[in-house]
């Protein structure tokens, strides 16, 4: 104890900024767990959560009896998270490189603050921008009929909801996602490009024997940070943009919507407790196993 007391007061600069970090981490993430109860409970507002009748594992078979439903936003929650992280990587890896071999390299800056701002956006906004292209009466309409083709009613045909979903995530996400690698990037020592320059490498050797082979690491703390979020999607992509509308949940309806819709519509918050803590234990449980499989390859790019 002594010896902690001392190092923290050796280091006191460092452990006050992280001050700020460990109260938000502190009332927004760990306190908050408090309300896990509730997931084995039927929650009574004149009770509040501690004084609700304890039920067990009810909330949870409720949960799994749900049949299709449950199996339909499992597999469009595992279906999306497979799709984004495949092809979000692979847009993050390929603009950070497109950027970073940039012959004018103040403009190549340019276009990435300017491929960046979507990511501050809020959805509540960007479904109608969304809707502007794909209304009835939308630019894409208005494009098709012009073309002498038949306008297409978007919001109520679910088979075109996958693709426009990932358009829409990869617009908002993948100028925001290469900052990490162009972090990488800046970091390769420009040395090992001149001597391949010498041995006689063109460009597209260069970035397959050097640039790829240096993202490996960054790569892998991605997807390993990722697979913790397996069970959960972003909850504005799919239940704003959707403007969760019931026809179209055959595609766009997810884990993370459905308890919000459940919270928006009913009062069963137990069920909807469930339903997030089943999220939690899972994308827990995997984060493990991927972590230990990584390390078990390379332990040098596991987390823990």
């Amino acid at each position: 104890m002594k010896g902690f007391l001392h190092n923290t007061w050796k280091h006191r600069a460092h452990f006050i900024m992280c001050i700020p970090v460990l109260l938000v981490l502190l009332f927004f993430s760990y306190i908050p767990m408090a309300g896990m109860s509730m997931a084995f409970k039927r929650f009574d507002f004149s009770k509040g959560i501690w004084g609700s009748p304890f039920v067990g594992l009810d909330n949870f078979q409720f949960l799994l009896a749900s049949g299709k439903t449950f199996t339909r936003m499992t597999v469009n929650t595992l279906k999306y998270y497979a799709i984004f992280l495949i092809l979000g990587t692979s847009l993050n890896i390929a603009v950070a490189i497109a950027i970073d071999q940039f012959v004018f390299k103040r403009l190549g800056k340019t276009f990435q603050s300017i491929m960046i701002i979507p990511v501050f956006i809020s959805y509540a906004a960007v479904q109608f921008i969304v809707y502007a292209f794909l209304g009835n009466n939308g630019m894409v309409n208005n494009v098709l009929q012009f073309m002498g083709l038949e306008p297409i009613r978007w919001y109520i045909n679910a088979k075109y909801w996958t693709t426009i979903l990932t358009v829409v995530k990869m617009w908002n996400g993948v100028g925001y996602g290469s900052v990490l690698f162009m972090s990488v990037l800046a970091g390769i020592d420009q040395e090992m490009y001149e001597a391949a320059r010498i041995d006689g490498a063109n460009k597209r050797q260069q970035i397959f024997h050097i640039t790829l082979p240096s993202l490996i690491p960054m790569t892998t703390i991605v997807i390993l940070l990722s697979v913790g979020g397996i069970m959960r999607s972003d909850t504005g992509l799919f239940y704003q943009v959707t403007r969760n509308s019931g026809i179209l949940y055959s595609t766009t309806q997810v884990i993370d919507s459905y308890i919000l819709n459940a919270l928006m519509t009913t009062s069963a918050y137990g069920f909807s407790a469930a339903a997030a803590l089943y999220q939690s234990v899972v994308g827990l449980v995997l984060i493990l196993i991927a972590n230990y499989v990584v390390r078990k390859i390379e332990p040098d790019n596991a987390l823990f």
